[in-house]
């Protein structure tokens, strides 16, 4: 119990930076929906473009950080000499990547549509490659049980893109219309989205700045045959991350090349604005990761803890679908995150979100392959996933627009889920509750159905109303189960 008391507390203080961090960050999106509209498609430029640093964050840091964990707590590895190495080596080819980029910039941005503004792809390719080299030393401070910093520059790095962002598309146009031969020293109104990527590397290069004592005080060392071996055991975490990174960005990366109308970016912005109000889901499994990963390879040195491992995928479901049916009956609320004519999106919440939920189930059930070094099993059921995704994507975008990505989403996750919970149950096989947790899901998907009649057939004020009454009963239901006694003993105390 002490355990997952940690994890919780971790969890908390990790879910705060995320989860506040996001929520600031979601003022992005209604500052970027009510300044660019859909028809120009500038919101769908952005998604696609961070589409693609999101896949290639993944290859830039190629499962290192997994890496890490696992090394550092590895019996006879000396954890200092771990972390150097891999600074050493995400560093090189972080760079490599850029020195590559600039190399060949006319014929990358040309490929990627973007040959008019080819400065957006130097832009990010620099950011991400600083941004994949912070991911080692924030993969430090986890390690070191140091959340608070690790959150604290989280929050800093949110706080500056909102402030950025705020001076270059609200506050320097409007000085523009009455000053134009001054501003234009800082601002021109011709580069539009473009500032969301000049802000994004701004804030990344000052981040690197707070990571001082984390870079400095100890000998530099890079030994070559812990590499090696390292990196035998991170190509099947690339492989797995590539292709689950492909699960959540594929089709934001495809869209454009499959979607057979003019409008591409225009809907590719409205799907992308729509998935943002869905993120919540994405958050709560960001920080529960955070959290649960050097939980789960600190522990690995003690007992079996296949019991506890259990306990923290209920809860974690149980968590999740509060979250989802939260935002299902708050949604007349949270829709004026996004402008009015990206509303045509909302659809997709549901579906992303379920897709995010067993993405989150999904990541829980990796572990069994990760302890026992055996993390090519991720990569194959990654890549099944990955499969089932892409290839919907490209049998029915082009007849059914961005609700078909929605639901190759959804089907990559659930087969992805299944097929590891499966082998899993063979390899390393864990006492999950799977009867508690099917209950759950169950009064879950009936108070869904019930949410949705509601918000289709009621007044605003009543939908809130029967759906909040919905929302209190699943809590309620939580409690009386599984935190019923907790309770009562510490009211006893």
């Amino acid at each position: 119990m002490a355990s997952l008391k940690s994890l919780a507390k971790d969890t908390a203080i990790y879910g705060l930076s995320s989860i506040v961090g996001r929520f600031l960050n979601y003022l992005l999106v209604p500052l970027y929906t009510a300044k660019i509209s859909a028809a120009s498609g500038g919101y769908g430029v952005i998604t696609n473009v961070y589409a693609y640093t999101a896949l290639l964050m993944v290859l830039l840091t190629y499962g290192m950080e997994t890496t890490f964990f696992r090394f550092a707590n590895k019996e006879g590895e000396n954890p200092q000499k771990v972390y150097s190495t891999i600074l050493l080596s995400v560093a090189t080819t972080s760079s490599l990547f850029f020195l590559l980029v600039v190399a060949f910039l006319p014929q990358i941005s040309g490929a990627m549509g973007y040959g008019d503004h080819p400065s957006y792809i130097w832009v990010m390719a620099l950011t991400v490659a600083i941004d994949a080299f912070q991911c080692i030393p924030f993969a430090y401070l986890r390690q070191s049980k140091r959340p608070v910093k690790f959150a604290a520059l989280k929050m800093l790095f949110i706080v500056l893109n909102i402030l950025l962002n705020i001076i270059y598309f609200i506050v320097m146009p409007a000085l523009y219309q009455t000053n134009p031969d001054i501003i234009d020293m800082v601002y021109n109104p011709e580069v539009g989205a473009g500032y969301a990527f000049y802000i994004n590397l701004a804030c990344t290069a000052t981040i690197t700045l707070f990571f001082w004592r984390e870079l400095t005080g100890f000998r530099y060392v890079f030994d070559r045959q812990l590499l090696k071996r390292m990196l035998s055991y991170s190509w099947p975490i690339l492989v797995l991350g590539i292709a689950g990174i492909l699960n959540q960005t594929a089709d934001k990366i495809l869209f454009p090349y499959i979607y057979k109308g003019d409008d591409a970016h225009e809907q590719l912005g409205i799907y992308g604005a729509a998935s943002k109000i869905a993120m919540i889901m994405a958050m709560i499994t960001q920080a529960f990761r955070y959290a649960y990963e050097p939980f789960v390879f600190g522990k690995a040195k003690d007992k079996d803890n296949r019991d506890t491992y259990a306990k923290a995928m209920k809860y974690f479901i149980i968590f999740t679908l509060l979250a989802f049916l939260m935002v299902v009956g708050y949604i007349d609320i949270l829709k004026c995150i996004i402008g009015r004519d990206y509303w045509s999106g909302l659809r997709v919440v549901p579906i992303v979100m379920a897709a995010e939920i067993m993405m989150g189930v999904y990541f829980n059930l990796s572990f069994w392959y990760k302890l026992i070094d055996k993390t090519i099993w991720g990569a194959w059921f990654s890549g099944i996933g990955c499969l089932v995704l892409v290839s919907i994507n490209i049998l029915m975008v082009p007849r059914y627009g961005y609700m078909a990505c929605a639901w190759a989403g959804f089907a990559g996750y659930a087969t992805a889920m299944t097929v590891s919970y499966l082998v899993g149950q063979k390899k390393y096989p864990i006492n999950y509750p799977i009867g508690e947790i099917a209950l759950y899901v169950a009064i879950a998907i009936v108070m869904f159905a019930a949410m949705q009649y509601s918000n289709s057939h009621l007044n605003t004020l009543a939908a809130l109303t029967v759906n909040s009454l919905l929302i209190t009963a699943f809590a309620a239901i939580i409690i009386y189960k599984d935190f019923k006694t907790i309770i009562i003993n510490r009211l006893k105390k």
